[in-house]
C-alpha cells in the first residue's frame, strides 16, 4: 500500500496551505496508516502532527527537507532515535551556520557526516539528482547517485520520484529511475503535498505570491503549474505508478521502519540535574531543601507548623508521583542565579540596600509550599488558606507552569546567564508563532489579488472581525455593499476564511525558555532569533508542554522596573530605602484612590474594565481586591457571577 512521505504542510511557512492536523485527519479518512510530515527546514509542527496522529491510529513518520547549499532539496525521514537527534542537529546547522538566518542551508559535508538512523530521499523535481539530471545530464546524476549510494548505503538512499501532472514528469521520473537502475539504487514515489485536499491549491497560490512579495500574475514562474500537490487516495497514486509498482511497494517498506522511532515516546528529555557532586537522589534532595526552610519559617510554636508539616509532605508525595522533583530543583537552583543577577544588578544604587528580591512568582504556583519555601514565590500559602489543586493535583497531565516575574534589566542579565550557566547546547528559548490577524490578511491578499491599493485599505482598516466572516464585514461598510458576489472580492473573503490559524512565521516566546540535561539541539531544533545571541527552539509552548519540557517563565514586569525606582527616588530623599516588607496593607487613602479608579498604569487593576469594576465593588483592603481582579475574567463573566457578587 502506498505511504505518502513526502508532505508540507503550513509550517512550512508561505508554502503549505493546510494545518499538520487537517493533513492527518485526511489521511485517515483515506485510509492511509502512516503519513510523514517534511516541512521545509523545521520540525515546526511535527509534535503536534505526532499528537494528532496518535489519536487517530495513525503512524506520524518525522522528517524534514532541507536545502544544500547549491539549492539542491534533500528529503530526511527518521528512522531511529539517533537518526531523530542527527535530524535535530542538521536542521540547527542549516539555521546557524548561515549569516542570513532567513536563508537555512546545508553542506553536504555535514550530511555526510550526520546520517546515521535517516533514510534519505533525493527530494522534488529541484532535489539533489533530479536537479543535476536536468541540468548536466544522466552521467552526471550517475555519477552523483553512486557517490550518494557510497556514503549513505543502498538502503539508506532512494531516488524520489513524483508524478503531480506537470509538464515533463513522466519523463523526469523515467530517467531517474534508469538513473538509480545504473547504480543499483531503490526508487520511492511520493506526491511533495503541500494541501491536504484539492480545493486549497489557490490558497497556496496566493501564499507563494506572499512569499515573493508580488500578485498571483507576477509569481506564475515560482508557483506550482497546476493544482495536483493534494493528498491523494493511495489507490490513485498506485494508479498513477503501476508502470513501477517497486516505487509504491518502497513507500510502506520505509514506514514500517520508521517505526522504531516515534516522536511522542523516544524523545529522551530528561530534566536537568544540578544536585552537586553528592549525587543524592533528586526527591531527598528536594525534601532536605524543604524541610530545613519549614523549621526557618514555621518553628516550634507558629500557629501553621502542624498545617505546614501537612501540606509539605502532601506536596513532596505527589512531585514524587510525577517525577518532578528534578523539576523543582532546577527552578530553586534558577532562583538562586537570579539572586546573584539582582546583586551585581543592582551593586551601587541605593535599592542594593532595600531588601528587595529579584523577582515575584505569580500565578496558581503561589498556592505551593514547595514554591514557597524554595523561594520562588513571598505569600505563605499555609496563612492565606490557597488552593493547591490548581497548581498540583493527583492527575496533573503536563508539567505546572511557574510564572517569574522580574524587572526588565535583571530578566536581560538573567537570560545571559543562563546560557552561560548550563551551555549554549542545553538552552533555548520557546518560540511562538503569530497567525494571519484580518487586517494583514487582507491586506496581503489583496495585494496577491491585485485588487486596488486604496480599497483594500479601506477594508483592512475597517475591518474588525465583529460578525461571522469577511464577506459580512464587506457587506456593512460604506460603498461595498453588494460587492461580495464580485469574483476577486468573493475569492478574498473566502481564502481569508481559509488562511485564518494558518501561522505567518516563527517568534520569540514573551519569556519561555527551555533547558536539558542532554542537548537540547538534539531534542529538537534550534535556529537564531531576531534579538543578536540568542536562540530559539522550534517548537512553541504547546508543543513543549507535550513533551514535558521544563519550561521557564521569565517574564519582564514592567511595574516591578517602576518600584526599583520609586525605592531609588525614596531612598534618594529620605537618605535610606524603604522596607517594602513593612508596608501598610490597610492604608484606607490608598484604597480610596482605588476605589476612584486611579489606578493607570498599575499592574493588574490598570485596563478599563479593572478600573469600572473597582468603581463598583470598592474595595476596602487586599482580600476585597483580591476577588475584584479575578471576577474580571472570562470564567465568572461568562458563568455570570459578576453582578450577582457586585450585588453582595
Amino acid at each position: 500500500m502506498y505511504i505518502e512521505l513526502h508532505c508540507h504542510s503550513a509550517f512550512s511557512f508561505l508554502d503549505g496551505a493546510s494545518l499538520p492536523e487537517q493533513l492527518a485527519l485526511t489521511a485517515s479518512q483515506l485510509g492511509y496508516p502512516a503519513l510523514a510530515l517534511t516541512d521545509h527546514h523545521g520540525l515546526y509542527g511535527s509534535m503536534a502532527f505526532a499528537q494528532g496522529t496518535q489519536k487517530l491510529g495513525l503512524q506520524a513518520i518525522t522528517g524534514a527537507e532541507l536545502t544544500l547549499l547549491d539549492g539542491a532539496h534533500v528529503t530526511l525521514l527518521a528512522e531511529t532515535p539517533e537518526g531523530y537527534a542527527n535530524l535535530c542537529r542538521l536542521i540547527t546547522e542549516a539555521h546557524l551556520g548561515r549569516a542570513d538566518r532567513r536563508d537555512p542551508r546545508l553542506d553536504f559535508a555535514s550530511l555526510e557526516a550526520r546520517h546515521a538512523g535517516l533514510i534519505v530521499l533525493s527530494g522534488c523535481r529541484n532535489g539533489l539528482l533530479a536537479g543535476v539530471l536536468r541540468r548536466d545530464g544522466p552521467a552526471a546524476a550517475r555519477r552523483l547517485a553512486e557517490r550518494c549510494r557510497a556514503v549513505f548505503g543502498r538502503e539508506n538512499f532512494y531516488v524520489e520520484l513524483q508524478r503531480n501532472y506537470v509538464r515533463g514528469d513522466l519523463a523526469l521520473t523515467r530517467a531517474l529511475k534508469d538513473v538509480a537502475d545504473s547504480v543499483r539504487l531503490s526508487v520511492v514515489a511520493s506526491g511533495n503535498v503541500h494541501y491536504h485536499k484539492r480545493e486549497r491549491h489557490r490558497l497556496h497560490d496566493v501564499l507563494v505570491a506572499i512569499r515573493h512579495r508580488t500578485t498571483l500574475d507576477g509569481s506564475h514562474n515560482v508557483r506550482h503549474a497546476n493544482s495536483e500537490f493534494f493528498l491523494r487516495p493511495p489507490q490513485e497514486v498506485e494508479e498513477l505508478f503501476r508502470d513501477c509498482p517497486d516505487a509504491v511497494a518502497n513507500t510502506a517498506l520505509i514506514a514500517e521502519r520508521c517505526r522504531a522511532f516515534d516522536l511522542t515516546r523516544d524523545l529522551g528529555y530528561t530534566f536537568p540535574d544540578f544536585r552537586g557532586a553528592d549525587l543524592t537522589p533528586a526527591p531527598r534532595a528536594l525534601a532536605e531543601l524543604c524541610r530545613a526552610k519549614l523549621e526557618e519559617l514555621y518553628p516550634a510554636g507558629s500557629p501553621h507548623r502542624d498545617d505546614a508539616l501537612r501540606r509539605l509532605e502532601q506536596e513532596l508525595t505527589l512531585i514524587e508521583h510525577h517525577r518532578l522533583s528534578g523539576f523543582f530543583l532546577v527552578y530553586h537552583d534558577l532562583f538562586d542565579l537570579a539572586r546573584e543577577v539582582a546583586a551585581d544588578v543592582r551593586r551601587g544604587s541605593r535599592r542594593a540596600h532595600a531588601n528587595l528580591l529579584p523577582g515575584r512568582g505569580r500565578g496558581s504556583s503561589v498556592s505551593s509550599i514547595v514554591c514557597y519555601l524554595l523561594g520562588l514565590s513571598h505569600i505563605d500559602p499555609i496563612a492565606n488558606g490557597l488552593f493547591l489543586g490548581r497548581f498540583l493535583n493527583d492527575t496533573l497531565a503536563s508539567v505546572p507552569d511557574i510564572d517569574l516575574d522580574f524587572p526588565r534589566e535583571i530578566r536581560e542579565e538573567l537570560i545571559r546567564r543562563v546560557y552561560k550557566r548550563y551551555g549554549d547546547e542545553h538552552v533555548g528559548l520557546v518560540c511562538s508563532f503569530p497567525t494571519y490577524r484580518l487586517r494583514s490578511t487582507v491586506r496581503e491578499i489583496g495585494k496577491a489579488l491585485d485588487l486596488p491599493p486604496g480599497e483594500i485599505e479601506q477594508v483592512a482598516r475597517l475591518a474588525d472581525r465583529r460578525s461571522g466572516g469577511l464577506a459580512d464585514e464587506l457587506e456593512q461598510l460604506p460603498g461595498f455593499q453588494g460587492r461580495t458576489a464580485a469574483p476577486l472580492w468573493k475569492e478574498l473573503c473566502e481564502l481569508a476564511e481559509e488562511i485564518a490559524g494558518l501561522p505567518r512565521h516563527i517568534s520569540q516566546h514573551v519569556g519561555g525558555m527551555v533547558i536539558s540535561s542532554r542537548p537540547l539541539v538534539e531534542i529538537v531544533p534550534l535556529e537564531r532569533a531576531a534579538m543578536a545571541d540568542r536562540v530559539v527552539c522550534q517548537w512553541d509552548k504547546d508543543s513543549c508542554d507535550d513533551a514535558r519540557f521544563i519550561k521557564i517563565d521569565f517574564l519582564a514586569l514592567g511595574m516591578l522596573s517602576l518600584v526599583e525606582e520609586c525605592v531609588e527616588l525614596v531612598a534618594g530623599r529620605a537618605g535610606t530605602p524603604p522596607d517594602l516588607s513593612r508596608i501598610d496593607f490597610a492604608d484606607a487613602a490608598v484604597y480610596d484612590r482605588i476605589c476612584r479608579g486611579d489606578t493607570v498604569g498599575l499592574f493588574q487593576i490598570e485596563s478599563r474594565a479593572q478600573i469600572q469594576m473597582l468603581r463598583r465593588t470598592r474595595p476596602r483592603n487586599l482580600e476585597d481586591l483580591a476577588v475584584e481582579v479575578a471576577i474580571v475574567r472570562p470564567g465568572p463573566i461568562v458563568g455570570g457571577a459578576v453582578n450577582p457578587y457586585v450585588r453582595r
